[in-house]
């Protein structure tokens, strides 16, 4: 039964579909409603912060609701255009400049901080010459940083915005189907639209694999990033963090020549749990106003799979599956020291180290019978690589958290306004594989939302 009538509908309430909602209410008349399977941003609580316990909330809190998994993240905005995405494959280096620049001052009409993070030229240099000398790239970004503890406030700031210039929301609610003209909500109600855009963010990636093929867009299946996350104490990374408050660092691993690179940094940060449809996974996030003693960032490598078994998301699945299934419903942790030498891990030799982790719902194990033989040599080669230009980062003591897995590999087929082979549908973020981060994330959502506009005509 077709209920209402809309000319947008948007599916995900995260960065890429507020901005969608947000370009189409600044600049037309279109009726627009968002609808995300998750709570709004106020009420998005993570039970293990009071508990220390994750309770497996359906949905997860932390991965679903206004704001989307970056609406209770770090909240750190990397303001380039080929980080966390590409917008050079769909325009020019000016205007992907300009798009940008646009992305931002919308986040910071919000409540961001206006402070850049963007290291002297002499810093930098002095910083990319030690990387090269040790064989690594150093990546420099200029970057926002928001504080996991204030990006509800710019979330919802948003989000009020958009509700008093009229857009809809319809929250808690699952969208069972995308159809041509119109979707089916898991109610057994339908919404008829002529466009849809589909942002169904990192833990809807399945999801839109499976619309897709029953939709008939087309697919594909690019890299998996597979690793964990490493937290060390923060004064080793205090004199890289001071230069670039979330450095990254690419690297050619020495046995097979592989990708790996850091992620996500967060400086006297946190790490936390997530949980998605059948399996658990890590991140990390920092506040502004509470600080830890240790530092945490990703650590992963990349795997690029080949016929017969080209679904690397799949892929990606397993691998968190089984170290969901060793951890016993939790994330593993191991000491890098037991990791080199092929021993689990334990409680007391953990406490005896010079880290203290800060996420203790976890299973002390060993990660090299859960990653493949492959991922490990990438991981403790690439670390160890890494300790030539930040030194201590690969000491026995170095803590890791397993599975951290980027699920961004399957991307969706678009043209450069985010359309598919489906006339009218469209997609944006990182559920659907056109970004991996809020600001492209944001931007997509935007490019989307022009889209339908010059489909109707509007300038």
């Amino acid at each position: 039964m077709i209920s209402v009538k809309y000319d947008v509908v948007i599916i995900g309430a995260g960065p890429a579909g507020l901005f969608a909602a947000y370009e189409l209410v600044e600049n037309s008349n279109l009726s627009v409603i968002v609808i995300d399977e998750g709570k709004d941003v106020d009420q998005r609580a993570c039970p293990m912060d009071r508990t220390g316990t994750c309770i497996n909330c359906k949905p997860c809190n932390v991965m679903s609701g206004v704001g989307g998994a970056g609406g209770l993240s770090d909240g750190t905005l990397n303001l380039r255009p080929d980080i966390g995405g590409n917008l050079y494959d769909y325009m020019n280096y000016k205007e992907a400049w300009k798009l940008i620049d646009y992305v931002d001052k919308i986040w910071v009409k919000h409540g961001t901080p206006e402070k850049l993070y963007k290291a002297t030229s002499l810093e930098e240099e002095e910083l990319s010459r030690r990387a090269a000398s040790a064989g690594i790239e150093f990546i420099q970004i200029p970057q926002r940083h928001i504080g996991s503890d204030h990006t509800p406030e710019v979330i919802k700031s948003i989000a009020d915005y958009l509700r008093q210039k009229g857009i809809k929301f319809l929250l808690e609610t699952m969208v069972e189907e995308i159809k041509v003209g119109k979707i089916k909500l898991s109610t057994g109600e339908e919404i008829e639209a002529k466009y849809i855009i589909a942002a169904p963010g990192r833990s809807g990636s399945s999801w839109m694999v499976k619309q897709a093929q029953k939709l008939g867009i087309e697919i594909t299946h690019g890299p998996i990033d597979v690793g964990l996350r490493v937290e060390v104490p923060a004064v080793i990374m205090e004199p890289v963090c001071r230069i670039n408050r979330d450095p990254k660092f690419h690297i050619i691993t020495k046995t097979y020549d592989d990708f790996v690179r850091t992620f996500c940094v967060n400086h006297r940060g946190f790490m936390v749990k997530e949980t998605y449809s059948g399996y658990i996974g890590v991140n990390g996030h920092s506040l502004r106003d509470k600080h830890s003693n240790n530092t945490n960032f990703a650590f992963l490598t990349r795997i690029v799979l080949t016929e017969p078994v080209e679904n690397s998301t799949d892929y990606g699945e397993s691998i968190a599956r089984t170290a969901t299934t060793l951890g016993g419903g939790n994330p593993l942790i191991q000491r890098l020291g037991d990791l080199r030498r092929g021993r689990r891990s334990t409680w007391k030799r953990i406490r005896s180290g010079l880290v203290k982790p800060t996420l203790t719902d976890v299973t002390p194990g060993d990660i090299a019978m859960v990653m493949p033989h492959r991922v490990v040599t990438n991981i403790i080669e690439g670390l160890e690589r890494l300790n030539m230009v930040i030194p201590g980062v690969a000491s026995d003591s170095t803590l890791l958290y397993a599975p951290e897995i980027k699920y961004y590999a399957m991307k969706v087929s678009v043209n450069e306004t985010m359309e598919t082979n489906i006339p009218n549908i469209f997609v944006a973020g990182d559920g659907v594989g056109v970004s991996r981060g809020i600001i492209i994330a944001s931007a997509t959502g935007i490019m989307a939302a022009r889209g339908i506009m010059k489909k109707e005509g509007v300038n």
